[in-house]
């Protein structure tokens, strides 16, 4: 099988991200927190929480879903376009804050406080993956307005017209 060369290495080019990444990370923290909610198997946000944790503070090398995605789906579809990687950081540490607190309600006796948190995002990360939508990514950008910032994208490097 021809390997499609990679304009940016997933795991050394931490500024950017294949568009498709979280994509497919956001499919499995929906999936696996709904499965969570709706089984009580609460110990699975959790592991959610630690696995973003993981991610987010030893990189993607350590991220589950985004070695799954650089190692098995990229090389058969090649890369896709190429993003500012910040957006979809933000939304893991969002995710990694609610998910904690779901898992901190479930641990307190809140049941149903945990699985309105789960459910939430469960519901965002699958909106998501299904839509292209991020409220993470759109609410870091927003953040930068607010601040009076202009959100300006990383320097990608050039895109092929599709």
């Amino acid at each position: 099988m021809k390997q499609a060369i990679r304009r940016a290495d997933p795991y050394r080019d931490t500024q950017l991200i294949d568009e498709r990444a979280p994509r497919v990370n956001q499919v499995v923290v929906g999936l696996v927190s709904l499965l969570a909610v709706a089984t009580g198997w609460w110990w699975l946000l959790a592991l959610l929480a630690l696995q973003l944790a993981v991610g987010l503070t030893l990189g993607r090398r350590w991220c589950l879903a985004c070695v799954a995605y650089f190692e098995l789906v990229q090389p058969r579809f090649g890369e896709g376009r190429l993003e500012d990687a910040r957006p979809p950081r933000f939304a893991n540490m969002v995710g990694l804050v609610v998910l904690t607190g779901a898992t901190l309600a479930y641990l307190a006796g809140l049941e149903t406080l945990g699985a309105v948190l789960g459910l939430l995002v469960a519901a965002l990360a699958l909106l998501a993956a299904t839509t292209g939508f991020c409220a993470g990514c759109t609410a870091y950008k927003i953040g930068y307005r607010l601040t009076g910032r202009t959100f300006v994208s990383c320097p990608l490097p050039p895109q092929p017209q599709r």
